[in-house]
Protein backbone atom coordinates (compact mmCIF):
# COMPACT_ATOMS: atom_id res chain seq x y z
CA UNK A 1 0.00 0.00 0.00
CA UNK A 2 1.23 3.19 -0.69
CA UNK A 3 2.82 5.51 2.32
CA UNK A 4 1.82 9.37 2.94
CA UNK A 5 3.64 12.04 4.97
CA UNK A 6 1.48 15.00 5.72
CA UNK A 7 2.28 18.08 7.76
CA UNK A 8 0.56 19.96 9.75
CA UNK A 9 1.51 23.70 10.36
CA UNK A 10 1.07 26.02 12.83
CA UNK A 11 0.48 23.84 16.35
CA UNK A 12 2.79 25.83 18.54
CA UNK A 13 3.36 24.38 21.96
CA UNK A 14 1.77 20.92 21.23
CA UNK A 15 2.24 19.29 24.06
CA UNK A 16 2.74 15.15 24.13
CA UNK A 17 -0.97 14.49 25.59
CA UNK A 18 -2.31 16.90 22.80
CA UNK A 19 -0.51 14.89 20.02
CA UNK A 20 -1.32 11.33 21.37
CA UNK A 21 -5.05 12.71 21.49
CA UNK A 22 -4.99 14.06 17.96
CA UNK A 23 -3.29 10.06 16.91
CA UNK A 24 -6.26 8.40 19.01
CA UNK A 25 -8.88 10.48 17.02
CA UNK A 26 -7.14 9.49 13.95
CA UNK A 27 -7.11 5.70 14.87
CA UNK A 28 -10.48 6.03 16.27
CA UNK A 29 -11.43 6.50 12.28
CA UNK A 30 -8.63 5.16 9.91
CA UNK A 31 -10.23 2.01 9.13
CA UNK A 32 -13.07 3.54 7.10
CA UNK A 33 -10.80 4.98 4.83
CA UNK A 34 -8.44 2.46 4.79
CA UNK A 35 -5.71 4.56 6.26
CA UNK A 36 -3.13 3.26 8.91
CA UNK A 37 -1.33 5.72 10.83
CA UNK A 38 2.42 3.84 11.30
CA UNK A 39 3.82 7.46 13.36
CA UNK A 40 3.50 10.84 14.58
CA UNK A 41 6.32 13.51 15.24
CA UNK A 42 5.70 16.93 16.77
CA UNK A 43 8.19 19.99 17.14
CA UNK A 44 6.16 22.48 19.53
CA UNK A 45 8.75 25.36 18.83
CA UNK A 46 8.38 25.24 15.16
CA UNK A 47 4.40 24.01 15.31
CA UNK A 48 4.86 21.52 12.84
CA UNK A 49 3.23 18.48 13.28
CA UNK A 50 3.92 15.08 10.88
CA UNK A 51 2.23 12.34 10.38
CA UNK A 52 3.41 8.69 8.21
CA UNK A 53 0.84 6.33 7.40
CA UNK A 54 -0.16 3.83 4.80
CA UNK A 55 -3.25 4.37 2.81
CA UNK A 56 -5.15 4.19 -0.46
CA UNK A 57 -4.61 8.01 -1.56
CA UNK A 58 -3.91 11.27 -0.39
CA UNK A 59 -7.57 11.95 0.23
CA UNK A 60 -8.15 8.89 2.19
CA UNK A 61 -5.47 10.77 4.30
CA UNK A 62 -7.13 13.96 3.97
CA UNK A 63 -10.37 12.48 5.05
CA UNK A 64 -9.50 10.70 8.09
CA UNK A 65 -7.48 14.00 9.28
CA UNK A 66 -10.43 16.16 8.64
CA UNK A 67 -12.86 13.87 9.94
CA UNK A 68 -10.52 13.91 13.35
CA UNK A 69 -10.58 18.02 13.45
CA UNK A 70 -7.30 18.89 12.38
CA UNK A 71 -6.56 18.69 8.67
CA UNK A 72 -3.70 18.56 7.14
CA UNK A 73 -1.86 21.40 5.46
CA UNK A 74 0.29 19.12 3.22
CA UNK A 75 -0.20 15.20 1.78
CA UNK A 76 3.24 14.14 0.24
CA UNK A 77 3.54 10.24 -1.65
CA UNK A 78 7.00 8.66 -0.10
CA UNK A 79 7.48 5.91 -2.92
CA UNK A 80 10.98 5.54 -1.29
CA UNK A 81 12.61 4.73 2.45
CA UNK A 82 15.28 3.13 3.49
Amino acid sequence: MPRFMDIHHGRKAITAEQLREAHQADLAIESDEGVHFEHLWADPDSGEVFCLSQAPSADAVRRVHDRAGHSADEIHPVPLSA
